[in-house]
């Protein structure tokens, strides 16, 4: 059995110190095959954020890869540094963005959905461009036939059964895309509630999953991250949280 951890939303600068030091120990006594963060690693991409939250990531007991969310780009009164060097804070975690793993019949392919700009106002939604998109299925086509295909984006392509929404241009196509291509999940972070739900795609079911926070900006749900486990070619998602309800079997409802 394959077992990920699949983390989200920490925003170093307003984490959730009692739920970061709660994951690191059961990383670290659970040993999971990898960890997945899926964006919002800081809350203001500020230099000590990136120090403190790549101080963190290094020190997982399991491989990491890890996407860009839109709290990991300088904000807008900050626009050079927004749009000529958005990355260079990122130092400590070069290594690990977007990076591509590998594991026992599972490949985790990275889809970024972050804009340094857009055409409409609110820049912090999602966007798929299509060179993401491109890298991402050229990276489907050269996994192993037999893999399970898990996306890796900091958006969810499309709305799911939470209170924050996405809006991710483009990302209703890219699903499309990336289900016709051999996708069986693509797991996301940004709005802060778990949810796993299945999406139907020309005949093909590919799975939406969302993981919660690990920050003090909770929504609808404790601070928690989603353990899924792998068994051949099924998965389940399990929503682990701190608080009351420490796991339980994440369906389509919260």
């Amino acid at each position: 059995m394959i077992r990920l951890f699949h983390v989200s939303d920490v925003h170093f600068g307003k984490e959730d110190k009692a739920a970061v030091a709660w994951f690191t120990e059961l990383v670290a006594t659970e040993k999971p095959d990898a960890v997945i963060m899926t964006g919002d690693l800081t809350m203001r991409a500020r230099t000590k954020e990136f120090v403190e939250g790549g101080a963190w990531l290094k020190g997982l007991a399991a491989p990491v890869t890890l996407e860009v969310g839109n709290h990991d780009i300088p904000y807008y009164w900050d626009p050079i540094r927004r749009f000529i060097a958005p990355y260079t804070r990122y130092a400590a975690v070069e290594r690990m963005i977007e990076k591509p793993l590998e594991l026992h019949g599972v490949t985790i392919v990275p889809l970024k959905t972050t804009a340094r700009a857009q055409w409409r106002w609110n820049w912090s939604k999602g966007r798929v461009s299509q060179s993401s998109l491109r890298r991402a299925l050229a990276l489907i086509e050269d996994a192993p036939k037999e893999n399970l295909i898990f996306i890796a984006a900091h958006h969810p392509l499309i709305e799911g059964p939470t209170k924050g929404t996405a809006k991710t241009a483009r990302g209703d196509e890219a699903l499309t895309e990336l289900a016709a291509a051999g996708a069986n999940a693509v797991l996301t972070g940004h709005v802060h509630d778990p949810f796993d739900i299945p999406v139907e795609r020309n005949g093909r079911i590919v799975r939406m999953i969302g993981a919660g926070t690990l920050s003090v900006r909770t929504r609808n749900s404790p601070p928690g991250f989603n353990e899924i486990r792998i068994d051949g070619t099924s998965f389940e998602t399990l929503a682990r949280t701190h608080g009351p309800e420490p796991v339980h079997r994440v369906g389509d409802t919260l």
